[in-house]
């Protein structure tokens, strides 16, 4: 797809240092035509655990590692705009309660049972179940007609005005429901459950070390697959994820570096750095409390808390200036819905401290008030929790960080609940009320349901404006919507909104088309190719 320079400028919607062109348009060369074969060798830098299909899980490795295996009713291009991919055809009633989609045919899984709309049906069921954000996008289904194997019907009892830009392979993958129906809704996958209709077949899995993913040689897109395979090397020491750009043993990462290395990188001719925040993702960081510890019941500690966190110092020292900051909880990334009035309260530790002694914690003969838990989601650089503590440290709170592993902080936050504050990364996607409902309508709080209302909030005035903007299909009454809701939330402090901070993609020069579309790297590579002359 070629982008004028006006829409290209629009999907820049982070002013961030470094190379930010698309994958597309950077690496690709239109008089040139793809050539087949070779392996490619990406780079992850957290074991992805068994998240590996984003059915039930919104973490990072199922919208990045499940789209090479399995896939969504439809993908979408650097605007948005959707094109077919298990679909063909799709339309919307006038109503808006009916979405008819008309199913690619001859399609197989890989254990070569035939693609059908059961397959669809159960998917859609399953998301609405039990993953974080598809408990609110299908949360009005109240049925899935299937009138024949090549047509899915999702009837809906009321509007949802973001569904169709959710059927992404990230998003919305469509599973095999003869392997699924056998799992539990909170089970992750296996080497042998990985089962999808994709353009690679999942063929050895070694945790903690690499995944192997062998071309699909029966892919309904005849000549697709370019690459033979792909080797996902998981590397865990961010030095060591240098050293395997810089030799080119691995030949492209997704924030694979620390991000004071990155202008080192740039230098290399070898490399590509894209800084581009493509328009699937509308990141935002957050700062969460945990409503069960009383302390933090009390609106002066939270004001005090917020007041006491210097947003620019998060940009400068913990990002080095890759992110800009967002005070709202609607990404600065959709300026589509984001309110600037919403604004950050002043950095004012003195103030801060006084709210505290105010609220009941004065300082005790240490100097200290009383002492939290903070972790934060392993895919976050540890310089959020290093700033924030510093912070709180001046005015009083003693701060004891945790850092888990994925599979465990998934469990410590959301299932153990054994936290105080916790900096999340959740992102507010393509649409708020996918990304941000999940976070804050209190009836998403769900022990054991990752990425979802953690801080165990519950307002009944949130949850009448987010299940209002849920619905509402005329788009200027709904950004009415959001923005009271922005203001109900920013003046309850009921989270401190940090920063949008966008990925950085380091590629090898020999990567071609390594970005597509809206989805940056969370996609299935099937257009992705090695030029041996680069």
């Amino acid at each position: 797809m070629a982008i004028g320079r006006r829409k290209f400028n629009q999907l820049l919607l982070l002013a961030t240092a470094g190379t930010a062109l698309p994958g597309s348009v950077f690496a690709a060369d239109a008089t040139r035509r793809p050539v087949s074969g070779g392996t490619l060798n990406l780079l992850y830098r957290v074991d992805p655990g068994n998240a590996l299909f984003a059915i039930n899980t919104s973490s990072g490795t199922g919208q990045a590692i499940g789209p090479k295996i399995v896939e969504g009713l439809l993908t979408f291009d650097f605007d948005l705009t959707p094109q077919p991919l298990l679909a063909t055809e799709w339309s919307v009633s006038e109503d808006h309660l009916r979405y008819t989609f008309k199913l690619r045919p001859n399609v197989k899984w890989h254990d070569g049972k035939d693609f059908s709309s059961d397959d669809v049906a159960f998917s859609i069921f399953r998301l609405k179940e039990a993953h974080p954000r598809g408990r609110v996008t299908y949360q009005n289904v109240t049925a899935v007609e299937t009138p024949d194997p090549l047509t899915a019907i999702i009837v809906l009892s009321k509007p949802a005005p973001f569904l169709i830009a959710a059927q992404s392979s990230s998003e919305s993958p469509i599973v095999p429901k003869h392997i699924f129906e056998t799992l539990k809704p909170g089970d992750g996958q296996t080497l042998k459950t990985a089962i999808g209709t994709g353009p690679f077949r999942l063929t050895e899995w070694t945790p903690g070390s690499h995944l192997i993913f062998e071309r699909n040689p029966d892919y309904w897109d005849a000549g697709k697959p370019y690459l033979d395979r792909i080797v996902l090397r998981i590397i865990t020491d961010p030095a060591a994820r240098a050293v395997a750009l810089e030799t080119g043993e691995v030949d492209i990462g997704d924030n694979p570096v620390p991000l004071a290395d990155l202008e080192r990188l740039k230098q290399n001719p070898d490399l590509v750095l894209d800084t581009t925040t493509y328009a699937y993702a509308g990141p935002q960081q957050q700062l969460f409390f945990n409503y069960d510890n009383e302390i933090f019941a009390k609106k002066d500690v939270r004001l005090a808390i917020a007041k006491a966190i210097n947003l620019e110092e998060i940009v400068n020292v913990a990002l080095f200036g890759y992110a800009q900051i967002s005070p709202s909880p609607v990404s600065t990334a959709l300026p589509k819905w984001y309110d600037p009035s919403v604004t950050a309260y002043p950095h004012d530790p003195k103030e801060a401290e006084k709210l505290l002694d105010t609220a009941g914690y004065p300082r005790k003969a240490v100097g200290k008030r009383f002492t939290v838990r903070l972790t934060y989601n392993s895919y976050l650089t540890p310089g959020y929790a290093d700033v924030i503590r510093n912070q709180l440290e001046k005015i009083g709170i003693a701060v004891e960080i945790r850092k888990y592993d994925l599979p465990t902080y998934l469990k410590t936050v959301y299932t153990d609940r054994a936290f105080d504050l916790v900096v999340e990364s959740l992102s507010n996607t393509f649409d708020p009320s996918l990304g941000i409902q999940r976070a804050y309508w209190s009836k998403n709080f769900k022990l054991g349901l990752p990425f979802s209302n953690a801080a165990h909030y519950s307002n009944p005035q949130a949850d009448a404006l987010l299940e209002a903007a849920a619905i509402e299909p005329d788009e200027a009454k709904r950004k009415e919507i959001w923005s009271k809701f922005q203001h109900l939330i920013h003046d309850d402090v009921a989270s401190v909104d940090l920063v949008a901070a966008g990925n950085q993609i380091v590629a090898h020069k020999k990567v071609k088309n390594y970005v597509t579309g809206a989805q940056g790297l969370n996609w299935s590579f099937g257009d992705l190719w090695l030029d041996p002359n680069s």
